[in-house]
């Protein structure tokens, strides 16, 4: 397997853990209170708008070649850090 290979894998992973993370708040936001249940909506639609621009950011990885994913790379790894620190920002936020 190559590197890119290997790190389309590592990405791809990371962001079905988080879909499933943001489908666990999606059920606690609706069972909470009615005034908390409208915050916790915009975090979630916050949260899969950016899980949607990584996963956009993955296709164009994986359509990438070998020579030019590199490139790719350090906006891969930026846009995943924001998704990750959003994903466990709002966890804690939600109990």
């Amino acid at each position: 397997m190559s590197m890119k290979e290997s790190y389309e894998k590592k990405l791809q992973s990371q962001l079905d853990e988080w879909a499933a993370e943001i489908d666990k708040l999606k059920a606690k936001a609706d069972s909470a209170e009615a005034d908390a249940q409208l915050e916790y909506y915009k975090q979630i639609e916050e949260l899969r708008s950016m899980q949607d621009e990584a996963g956009r950011k993955l296709e164009e990885l994986k359509g990438a070649s070998d020579d030019a994913w590199e490139d790719l790379k350090a906006g891969m790894d930026s846009t995943w850090d924001s998704l990750s620190s959003a994903v466990k920002s709002a966890a804690s936020r939600f109990g």
